[in-house]
């Protein structure tokens, strides 16, 4: 019999913040933790509501190229640690200057110590 195929961990557009009104109320409602390259803000959902992630990074950081490289690498820690979270919440990430430069293994260390910070992660 073969073994059975792991779950696919995608990031679907409904997971995803994609209006202004939705990261105000996160920003504005919710929790916030400041943890290494990253700020996050959410907001509590009910129980059978999906987790939906938004990414923000400043022109502080940089220029184009270094801004999308932040949102793809923040974009790839929540993808694969989500489900590890304890419950539904709408996400906001904010990227900080101490991103630039810095690979996967560094910003996933930075999204879980966060998690764990906010009490959102499992274990």
């Amino acid at each position: 019999m073969p073994a059975a195929s792991p779950k696919r961990l995608g990031f679907a557009r409904s997971q995803r913040l994609k209006q202004g009104r939705d990261f105000a109320r996160a920003r504005q409602e919710g929790p916030r933790v400041v943890s290494g390259c990253l700020i996050a803000n959410w907001r509590r959902l009910p129980v059978d509501a999906t987790t939906r992630l938004g990414v923000v990074t400043s022109k502080k950081i940089g220029g184009a190229v270094v801004r999308n490289r932040a949102r793809r690498l923040m974009r790839e820690a929540f993808r694969v640690h989500q489900q590890e979270l304890t419950q539904p919440v709408d996400l906001v990430l904010v990227a900080r200057q101490s991103i630039v430069g810095r690979g996967l293994a560094g910003v996933e260390k930075d999204f879980l110590a966060t998690m764990r910070r906010a009490g959102l992660l499992i274990g």
